[in-house]
């Protein structure tokens, strides 16, 4: 029997330590952050181009309460994907980057505007048009746009589709797979990437593109 898909990211602790570099030191259970790791590390790509950062900036990005950034730090630190520097400042490694997949930060304010116009105008399109095979029906976007700083990466976009009634003459009428639909709907926008929904993309600080 195939074993489901999973739907939500592995808590942080167990879900790094699968990842790359394993933990040699485990601490108590009450130590550990609830939050997913994918959560975690989406504020880790925030950090690229920024030499350090506190505990109050990822409780700030991800919305979390201070004790709990604390406990997912001192996680990302057993693994050595952050080093501390002054008091209640941290720095992330380059083994923090690569895990979290960032960029070097390139594009501007206007280019990045610019992209999510386009694609909220797509979306909002998309879900008028009944013939389309997919209805949107959650778009956030979040990334380090959402700083106050002067260039970025790409906008990071949690996209959830629902397939229109009837699903299969639809897609078969439209000729299009949820990869191929995703990528016309990004068309050539370099400056957005999409992934797959998970509620905690709607906990943090975000924007909604379907409103």
């Amino acid at each position: 029997m195939r074993a489901k898909r999973k739907t939500e990211s592995e808590p942080i602790a167990k879900s790094l330590a699968s990842r790359g570099k394993v933990q040699t030191k485990h601490p108590p259970k009450h130590a550990l952050p609830s939050i997913p790791a994918d959560q975690a590390l989406s504020f880790l790509r925030e950090t690229r181009g920024i030499s350090t950062w506190t505990a109050r900036d990822m409780a700030n990005s991800l919305r979390i309460g201070g004790g709990e950034a604390k406990r997912a730090i001192a996680v990302l630190e057993m693994q050595g994907y952050v080093n501390p520097f002054k008091s209640d400042q941290f720095m992330t490694t380059s083994a923090g980057e690569s895990v979290s997949h960032s960029q070097a930060p390139r594009y501007t304010r206007d280019r990045i505007d610019r992209a999510l116009a386009v694609l909220r105008s797509r979306i909002a399109e998309i879900n008028r048009d009944d013939g389309a095979p997919f209805r949107i029906t959650q778009a956030v976007a979040f990334g380090d746009f959402l700083s106050e700083r002067t260039r970025f990466q790409p906008v990071e976009i949690g996209i959830q589709l629902q397939p229109r009634k009837p699903a299969a003459i639809s897609i078969a009428r439209k000729g299009a797979t949820r990869e191929q639909f995703l990528k016309q709907l990004r068309d050539k926008a370099a400056v957005v990437q999409f992934r797959r929904y998970q509620t905690w993309m709607s906990a943090r600080s975000h924007q909604n593109l379907l409103r």
